[in-house]
């Protein structure tokens, strides 16, 4: 098992990972829309986090060896259910291979953010 760390996407903000491989495989814990470079989350709305957690699930990709065209399985999550279909317009763009997916509305997501992705992958 390796562990993956990178600075192109936010730290760890708990004990836990970015990533780990095993089995040829990535498993990227979920990613906010934490700007890496300013450490805050920047934009207000669904369509620029959701934006800004692809970007961080990407560059955590790419430090792994991996790619978004690699992703097998999504788990999203949304802080409003009523964001699903802007939230869709973005991920769509990027999740272009159209892996398995959950999306699911929850109570809180860390930082006061909208929206969540991790992601399991193929090296």
């Amino acid at each position: 098992m390796k562990t993956v760390e990178t600075k192109n996407a936010p730290a760890a903000i708990g004990p836990y990972s970015q990533a780990k491989i095993s089995g040829g495989l990535v498993f990227a814990s979920g990613q906010i829309p934490v700007n890496p470079a300013s450490g805050a989350i920047e934009a207000a709305d669904i369509a620029g986090q959701t934006e800004q957690v692809c970007k961080n699930v990407a560059a955590l990709l790419q430090a792994a060896g991996s790619g978004m065209e690699k992703v097998i399985k999504t788990v999203c999550f949304l802080a409003d259910i009523a964001d699903f279909g802007e939230f869709n317009s973005v991920y769509e763009r990027y999740f272009t291979s159209r892996p398995a997916r959950s999306c699911v509305a929850v109570k809180d997501i860390p930082k006061g953010a909208l929206v969540e992705i991790e992601c399991i992958a193929e090296c």
